[in-house]
């Protein structure tokens, strides 16, 4: 989505899912995108926290002008109260930059984040799901029936 809206590039560099220019201190970023603040686990901070180094020293190697505030992981919803420890974690080394922040950055516009939280809840909100509920239990049921595991006899 970010590159389709020209928000962003698609990053060359493994590890990493996009780069864009931060709207606040007009530095390139290289940026490892999380859904949700809670969205990662302990076994995923070592080898995040070694992706991002692997980029440093990349950067170094090609004399490439990088501060560890140039690597972020962004994630793309909720509020830095939320983050979870382990995220809390990377963010001592390099910032985790959450919902209204992270939007911001990539859009330059202060709101962006709470206008389109409002637009996505309208949207769902008005979204006619009876139909695809109904197939799905309906095609459930037919699989109970068919199934070895159960037995309605």
């Amino acid at each position: 989505m970010f590159v389709e809206l020209k928000l962003a590039e698609g990053s060359l560099i493994k590890g990493m899912d996009i780069e864009f220019v931060d709207k606040i201190d007009d530095r390139k970023k290289w940026c490892q995108l999380k859904s949700g603040p809670n969205t990662i686990n302990s076994e995923d901070v070592n080898p995040l926290l070694k992706k991002f180094s692997t980029v440093a020293n990349l950067a170094r190697t090609n004399q490439i002008s990088l501060n560890n505030t140039d690597l972020i992981l962004g994630v793309l919803y909720g509020s830095r109260e939320e983050l979870s420890q382990h995220y809390r974690k990377i963010d001592e080394r390099h910032p985790v930059i959450v919902g209204v922040d992270f939007w911001y950055r990539i859009t330059g516009f202060p709101n962006f984040y709470n206008k389109l939280v409002i637009a996505l809840d309208k949207m769902i909100l008005s979204l006619d799901t009876t139909e695809f509920f109904e197939k799905g239990y309906t095609e459930l049921a037919v699989e109970i029936k068919a199934s070895e595991l159960f037995n309605f006899e």
